[in-house]
């Protein structure tokens, strides 16, 4: 079964202790979609300007990923660009151009209504819900937001949660949303605003997601060469989301095994500079690397 994403086509400028990318393919819907595209056909809503190559339009069309609903404006693409630290979990944002993407209002062709399965990326909740209204009748709704959106579009954020079925966060954004440190206690506030399910992403330290009276967590997989972490957080949920689109199972077994699989494309995102890492990948080496995953916690009995 397909799915739809909506969110931002960028251009990114990275720097990390491991070199440096300029103007490299980038955005949460980009990663989001090729990762996405090795479990389920994908269908993609964004918006570009006119000096997006077509180049990296062929990203898409290789990953067999559907981009009619890709919108290109008269303007410049989304740039954005960031220095890491060796703490690849700590970054600085050194500019933000949002370009045509300022005026992004997603208008989803009627090919992409009927999608069983739709993730919502890191957008503003008013256009999140614009996109909900355009929707007929989803098997499963997830999103992504942001401290932005926490901070500044608090009540629509809230409306959104009220209408989806999983959110996919990081543990800062969860603690902030929730007002509440302690991480469990941060999720049963959150779920208690609508959704059945939410996943918390951490980085190096893996993912914890909790699934109603479930807690079920995946440490980070250690890997000897990094390059960027950006993207990873959107790679994880394309691999995550896709794996319970092409697996059809969304109970508590289904969303932990979409779980490792969404930490195994982040595990491949990180080892490259924007998409290097995942756009070159088969079966073969996920499946590999899901066994992997499988081993790092595989134990006996006391």
């Amino acid at each position: 079964m397909s799915i739809v994403v909506v969110g931002s086509v960028a251009y990114d400028t990275v720097i990390t202790p491991y070199g440096r990318a300029e103007d490299t393919l980038g955005g949460a819907a980009t990663f989001f979609s090729v990762a996405a595209s090795y479990f389920c056909p994908v269908q993609v809503v964004g918006v570009v300007g006119e000096d997006f190559s077509e180049t990296d339009v062929d990203v898409f069309r290789e990953r067999g990923v559907d981009i009619q609903g890709i919108e290109r404006r008269p303007g410049r693409s989304f740039r954005w660009g960031g220095e890491y630290s060796w703490n690849l979990n700590e970054r600085e944002t050194l500019f933000t151009e949002l370009n045509v993407f300022e005026q992004f209002d997603p208008v989803l062709p009627p090919s992409y209504r009927e999608a069983p399965h739709v993730f919502l990326a890191n957008i503003a909740p008013e256009l999140q819900l614009s996109v909900l209204d355009q929707v007929v009748q989803p098997r499963l709704v997830a999103l992504d937001t942001m401290n932005y959106w926490i901070e500044g579009s608090r009540d629509a954020l809230v409306e959104v949660l009220g209408r989806v079925d999983i959110l996919v966060i990081n543990d800062e954004e969860a603690r902030q949303l929730a007002d509440e440190y302690n991480l469990v206690r941060a999720a049963e506030n959150i779920l208690a605003m609508g959704p059945t399910a939410i996943v918390i992403k951490r980085g190096e330290h893996g993912a914890t997601a909790f699934l109603g009276g479930e807690v079920f967590t995946v440490p980070g997989y250690p890997l000897r060469e990094l390059a960027d972490p950006t993207g990873a957080g959107d790679t994880f949920a394309g691999g995550f989301m896709g794996h319970l689109a092409r697996s059809g199972e969304h109970g508590p077994d289904g969303l932990r095994r979409a779980i490792v699989a969404g930490s195994v494309m982040a595990s491949f995102c990180v080892e490259a500079f924007s998409l290097g890492g995942i756009r070159n990948l088969d079966e073969e080496r996920i499946a590999a690397r899901y066994r992997a995953f499988q081993a790092l916690t595989r134990f006996g009995d006391l």
